[in-house]
């Protein structure tokens, strides 16, 4: 059975603040390599610029039918190593991490 894409959209305000608040800070994906790792994104206002993907895994949900519920990856920037997650059903970036972040 598919679903579609108007069934993985939140419902209401509610639900869309508490699917932020679990997953992150939002990011916005400029540009992808291969259509799939992260390359360019921005931040909490700041561009960033990916060096290499260190590791990337896939997360699925027994309670949706053993779908993909998303991808992780993280990634080494000039600014440090981070930790993003691409939601699968919403279609979203978020910061679930910063491993080991250098700012100044």
């Amino acid at each position: 059975m598919a679903v579609t894409s108007e069934a993985r959209r939140p419902r209401s305000g509610s639900e869309i603040r508490r699917r932020q608040k679990k997953s992150g800070d939002a990011v916005q994906m400029r540009r992808r390599r291969h259509g799939y790792f992260p390359h360019i994104f921005v931040w909490r206002g700041r561009e960033y610029r990916v060096q290499a993907v260190e590791r990337c895994w896939t997360v699925s949900r027994r309670r949706w039918g053993n779908q993909v519920a998303g991808h992780y990856f993280r990634v080494r920037c000039q600014e440090g190593t981070f930790d993003l997650f691409q939601d699968a059903r919403a279609g979203t970036w978020h910061m679930r991490g910063s491993a080991r972040a250098r700012f100044g």
